[in-house]
């Protein structure tokens, strides 16, 4: 099992901490330090079945200069959202688990984290 983390978040670190205290095995990624590549991004979209602006923090200041909101969501503009998100890491939606069973979840809540301990 992998987390992605910033380690700043606050859902972040408890998420780690509630994997610490079930005391499960899995690797931290710090994906603003090792920034993941276009491939390892669509990988975690297909293992959470989930569309890039499913997991694109619309809120941040790199998002609202890109302007991101205007962006088409739909399959002809993906890679263009995948880009973004390889250029701009903090725009990934936080903590991201990928679990032992090949699936993935966008774990922000206890009940998210659980799931994935279950898989």
């Amino acid at each position: 099992m992998e987390i992605w983390i910033n380690p700043a978040c606050s859902k972040c670190r408890s998420a780690v901490q509630l994997l610490d205290a079930e005391g499960a095995e899995y690797t931290v990624r710090r994906y603003l330090e090792d920034v993941p590549s276009p491939d390892e991004i669509r990988a975690v979209l297909d293992r959470l079945g989930l569309e890039p602006w499913d997991i694109t923090r619309t809120q941040e200041a790199d998002a609202k200069e890109l302007g991101l909101k205007e962006w088409p969501r739909e399959a002809g503009s993906r890679e263009r959202w995948i880009s973004a998100l390889a250029e701009h890491p903090k725009l990934i939606q936080r903590p991201i688990i990928t679990a032992d069973d090949g699936s993935a979840v966008v774990a922000r809540t206890d009940d998210a984290v659980r799931d994935a301990l279950e898989r």
